[in-house]
């Protein structure tokens, strides 16, 4: 109990909040990263993932290289891309990391979300006359996108934790109490360093857990006739966590809706 005293103390102090590793500053650091890093990641596996759920094939190719890319270690990545790319180009390094590390869970909760959804609202949305265009974006988009965030809270969240291996390379980020205080014997440093990056990650998750809960559209959280539109939306959107937390994972419940 002491050392969590100890902790909040050393957090408190006057000390951080101030010159060149001041914790506001550490925490922009670490922010930067994480945002630069995300946004990179969602460039390139949101389109793939929605071309996959919309036509239905490469699914087996992206869960192989999502399972791959799971199973590379961040650190040993970081530290080889390094030695590749010399040390004028550590920071690319690092993004190129965390990149890597949030595209499965970016790439599954696209490709999920699509295919979730009803064949049958699909059916109805054509049999209206809509373009194949239209169905993706006034249809499928809007139906997926629960999950979809689900994906990115899930990316979010596994890059916040995984940026505080950037202090090895002197890039700064939360991570830099506890990478300095473990050669000093700093254990309240150590503790304080690993509570503030916790902290910060069930912020983010729960920010990101109510804007899942919103992406919910509007027709499926009424009631009356579509009370099972309701009930089904939600149940996917309670698996959305897990959904995009392997590629692997089962697909969710339809979501059905009058298009």
């Amino acid at each position: 109990m002491n050392l969590f005293v100890e902790a909040f103390a050393w957090i408190f102090a006057p000390a951080q909040w101030t010159g060149t590793y001041a914790l506001p500053k550490l925490l922009g650091e670490h922010l930067a990263l994480t945002a630069i890093s995300v946004l990179i990641a969602a460039a390139i596996a949101i389109p793939i993932g929605w071309l996959i759920g919309h036509t239905g094939r490469g699914r087996e190719v992206a869960v192989a290289v999502s399972g791959a890319a799971r199973a590379i270690p961040s650190f040993g990545l970081m530290v080889l891309l390094v030695l590749l790319l010399g040390v004028l180009r550590i920071p690319e390094a690092a993004i190129i990391t965390f990149v890597l590390l949030a595209i499965p869970s970016l790439l599954a909760g696209a490709y999920t979300g699509l295919e979730a959804i009803d064949r049958r609202t699909l059916d109805a949305a054509k049999a209206m006359g809509m373009t194949g265009w239209q169905v993706f974006w006034k249809v499928e988009v809007p139906l997926g996108l629960p999950l979809l965030v689900g994906g990115i809270r899930s990316a979010l969240l596994q890059v916040i934790a995984t940026v505080t291996i950037a202090a090895y390379v002197n890039l700064g980020g939360l991570g830099w109490p506890i990478i300095q205080g473990i050669p000093l014997r700093r254990f309240d440093q150590v503790l304080a360093g690993a509570i503030i990056v916790a902290v910060l990650a069930l912020i983010v998750d729960l920010l990101l857990a109510t804007a899942q809960r919103a992406a919910v559209p509007a027709g499926l959280r009424g009631g009356g006739p579509r009370a099972d539109g309701k009930r089904s939306s939600r149940n996917a959107a309670s698996r959305s966590g897990s959904a995009t937390a392997s590629a692997t994972a089962s697909e969710p419940a339809p979501a059905t809706a009058t298009a």
